[in-house]
């Protein structure tokens, strides 16, 4: 008996230090661009060149390095029967915003504020509901293979969770999050013959959000149209998110020498941050910084696929599809391949929320590496 205790709750690899490695080298990254992103508009609005930085400090570092120390650390077969409840509390989290406690800012009411800390619960929801369909269907296989048993409580959670979201509204987060449980779902060993009915649901569930919501099918027409965007309306920030990157050329007007960050660029601390990063360190550290990402994702995945069970496999894939979705919506909304979205650069952009749930994730993945079958 003693021997089976050690060789569940023992490592039985080093952690995986490629992954480890790429990581770090986004972190520091991400600070980098940060505090030539957010200078001018620090100094303008605060008095502070580093108020942004040190407030990403704060507040991401603060919260996310223990928070990668405990993922990493924290036995993650511990996680299998918490997993209901971190659901629970990032769901009632998530609704708080519709009380006193929620703050509205440019019409989506997304922020809880406690006072002495503010924060978006949402981003909870892109840790804690992975975490737990991985749990809900690595411990019953009939969850991925019954229609009764498992697609139709796997459809209505998604719905609830979607509802939660959209009428903040959070519509992108709701869709990384949802594309992120199908992958784990459908990973678990779910009937391929459900893909045309989640596919005929999530065209039926985006019609019905263009039709509650006209300014999402402007976002679309602006994508699909842009020579006929109003200039300065939706398709202002697509313009100067081209135009930031295209004048960057291959290597870049120079670290701290963008022109369009503090005049022209709406978010350049937020989600256009990327635009920033091609201007300022051309194709060539655009490209450097896509390449730390692709590190990441693709060890990720192979830590997955050494995983020693179903559930730490799931996990790990719900983390780092997370990651992926979130980074290549981002990169390609800037870029003009997608219509805007509005959700961070995950690692790098501002936010302190975001950058803590995305160093917790991480955390978790390097505790699974430690353990290969």
């Amino acid at each position: 008996m003693a021997h089976r205790r050690h060789s569940l709750e023992e490592p039985t690899s080093p952690p995986d230090y490629v992954f480890l490695g790429a990581l770090l080298c986004v972190v520091i990254f991400g600070f980098v661009v940060l505090a030539s992103a957010s200078s001018d508009i620090a100094q303008l609005r605060f008095g502070d060149s580093y108020y942004y930085l040190k407030r990403q400090a704060l507040n991401g570092l603060g919260l996310g390095l223990p928070g990668f120390l405990l993922g990493f650390f924290f036995l993650y077969r511990r996680l299998r029967p918490l997993a209901i409840f971190l659901l629970f509390a990032s769901v009632g989290a998530t609704l708080l915003v519709f009380t006193p406690l929620g703050v509205s800012v440019k019409g989506a009411t997304r922020w809880l504020d406690l006072g002495f800390f503010s924060f978006q619960p949402a981003e909870l929801l892109k840790l804690t509901f992975p975490l737990y369909v991985a749990s809900w269907t690595g411990t019953n296989v009939r969850r991925g293979t019954s229609f009764f048993e498992g697609f139709v409580p796997f459809l209505i959670l998604m719905g609830f969770v979607a509802g939660i979201l959209l009428l903040q509204p959070s519509t992108t987060t709701a869709a990384i999050i949802l594309v992120a449980a199908v992958f784990v779902y459908f990973a678990s060993g779910a009937r391929f013959h459900f893909f045309p009915l989640l596919g005929a649901s999530a065209i039926l569930a985006f019609a019905l959000l263009i039709a509650l919501a006209p300014y999402r099918m402007e976002r679309i027409r602006t994508f699909l149209n842009p020579e006929e965007a109003d200039p300065l309306g939706e398709g202002y920030h697509v313009g100067q998110s081209q135009t930031a990157i295209g004048s960057g050329g291959l290597w870049g007007v120079g670290y701290g020498r963008s022109t369009t960050k503090l005049r022209y660029l709406p978010e350049p601390i937020g989600d256009s941050i990327f635009a920033v990063i091609a201007e300022e360190l051309g194709f060539v550290g655009a490209s450097s910084l896509l390449f730390l990402f692709f590190v990441i994702i693709y060890r990720g995945f192979m830590i997955a696929r050494h995983a020693p069970e179903p559930f730490a496999r799931l996990l790990v894939i719900g983390f780092i599809s997370v990651i992926g979705i979130q980074t290549f919506i981002n990169v390609g909304a800037v870029s003009g391949v997608f219509p805007l979205t509005g959700v961070p650069l995950p690692f790098v952009s501002f936010g302190g929320t975001s950058l803590a749930v995305f160093l917790i994730m991480a955390g978790v993945i390097m505790n699974v590496s430690r353990y290969r079958r």
